[in-house]
């Protein structure tokens, strides 16, 4: 059987030119502690400040589609799915592309978090639709992962975390790990860091952690106060970052932005609240902010990181009740013309 690699397939940056943005609906009430309405809002405002840079197209439980129609104002796409909950950076495609304008995709194994949401088969069946809906080969991977546990730089580099793979993955070695990697996403080099957050419910995903803005060039959440149980976690990624080499071979130049003060909540602890989870757009960074002091310097960097796009911030402290923010329900469609950036 052919792998992607073998057909000559990679998985590009996501500071490429985009076709269009893939998202979800929420449609499982449990994975909120307020009423599903409050959540749903909170997808429309991401999905209409993406939309401003780029189509967006929203997958919607059947159950849920006109109330999705209505709150989209025609905005964005509706597409119909099954689907259990509507995480797509995790549970949709992650889009490939080659040099002579082709498409296709990965389906990935997908497991619920690793059993953190009993009902996922639908989850784990998403990626094959969606493929299938914009008519483009799929890839069917042996690999237990989500979408938010890999951040690439388009040259050959991948982040991600041993926590969350090893995880999700325990009869497998880092060996085994990353011949999928080189093998599905066209990696050549993988640079692990160590765990993720406390309490975060995807076990250390690395879109929390850090992300690629230009090859050569990682930002990275940090952590300044050494009584923090996050200070040893953010140093020690951060040590990572700075002394591995990219696939190019370059040492990486890393950018540091400092947490947001700590929140808890009484039932889901220690809120994973972090700025590295945004989005690049076409001409645009979506970013969270969480009316905290440190908003504005976050802002204020990541501007600076992108300065040919325009920065929306948006107040996202009810995603992070759900366990993830905008990158999690965020998935780009690259556009074929591979070699423009935009």
């Amino acid at each position: 059987m052919k792998l992607p690699r073998d057909d000559h397939f990679f998985m590009p940056a996501e500071w490429h030119l985009h076709q269009r943005c893939w998202m979800g609906f929420p449609c499982r009430p449990n994975s909120w502690p307020f009423e599903l309405s409050r959540a749903q809002a909170s997808y429309i405002e991401v999905a209409r400040a993406i939309a401003q840079f780029e189509p967006v197209t929203m997958v919607v439980h059947p159950d849920y589609v006109t109330e999705a129609k209505r709150l989209s104002e025609q905005q964005f796409e509706i597409l119909s799915l099954p689907m259990n909950d509507a995480w797509l950076r995790d549970t949709g495609a992650t889009f490939l592309v080659d040099k002579q304008g082709r498409g296709a995709g990965v389906s990935w194994q997908f497991n619920g978090w690793s059993g953190s949401h009993a009902d996922h088969q639908l989850d784990n069946e998403l990626a094959d639709r969606i493929l299938h809906s914009v008519q483009l080969p799929c890839y069917q991977a042996p690999l237990t992962l989500e979408g938010g546990a890999i951040h690439v730089d388009g040259e050959g580099t991948l982040l991600t975390t041993e926590q969350c793979l090893f995880t999700r993955n325990p009869h497998l070695t880092r060996v085994d790990i990353e011949y999928y990697f080189r093998h599905y996403l066209g990696i050549n080099q993988i640079i692990w860091l160590a765990e993720g957050l406390e309490d975060d419910e995807t076990t250390g995903h690395i879109d929390n952690l850090a992300c690629f803005v230009r090859p050569g060039v990682v930002v990275a959440l940090s952590c300044r106060d050494p009584q923090d149980s996050h200070y040893e976690i953010l140093q020690d990624n951060l040590q990572r970052l700075r002394t591995t080499k990219d696939a190019c071979g370059r040492t990486l130049e890393v950018i540091e932005i400092e947490q947001p003060s700590r929140r808890d909540h009484p039932e889901l602890g220690r809120l994973t609240l972090s700025y590295i989870n945004f989005y690049i757009a076409n001409g645009g960074i979506v970013m969270p902010i969480f009316a905290d002091s440190a908003d504005q310097a976050a802002q204020e960097i990541l501007q600076q990181l992108f300065p040919q796009r325009r920065v929306v911030a948006i107040n996202t402290l009810d995603l992070i009740h759900g366990g993830g923010n905008i990158h999690c329900i965020t998935q780009q469609q690259p556009h074929l013309k591979i070699h423009e950036n935009i």
